[in-house]
């Protein structure tokens, strides 16, 4: 009997997403606040690292059109602390790097 409360406090713990943990209200919210900032930091820095597989798979014209735009997305990144200002510096240097080898 108790093998099947506990796992069944188990699947309501689980489902509630661990909000149990905190006891104030303001900690309630700062856990909904910051799942929230996850799931944004998650999709933008997913959405850069694709548009920067998509800038190294293409040709010199295309390449050379899409480096403002990604090297645009990687300092928004690094604006809102996502990433490192340094690691997207370096990632903006690389990418130059290979669009001007293209261009040759």
């Amino acid at each position: 009997m108790f093998i099947i409360n506990y796992s069944f406090f188990l699947l309501i713990f689980a489902a509630q997403k661990l909000e149990l943990m905190a006891n104030h209200s303001a900690t309630k919210k700062d856990v909904r606040q910051s799942a929230k900032r996850n799931e944004r930091n998650r999709y933008y820095g997913k959405t850069t690292r694709n548009a920067i597989r998509d800038l190294k798979a293409s040709d010199k014209a295309v390449a050379t059109e899409q480096l403002p735009k990604v090297a645009a997305m990687i300092d928004k990144l690094a604006k809102r602390g996502t990433i490192h200002k340094n690691k997207a510096a370096n990632l903006k240097s690389k990418l130059a790097k290979r669009v001007n080898a293209l261009a040759k």
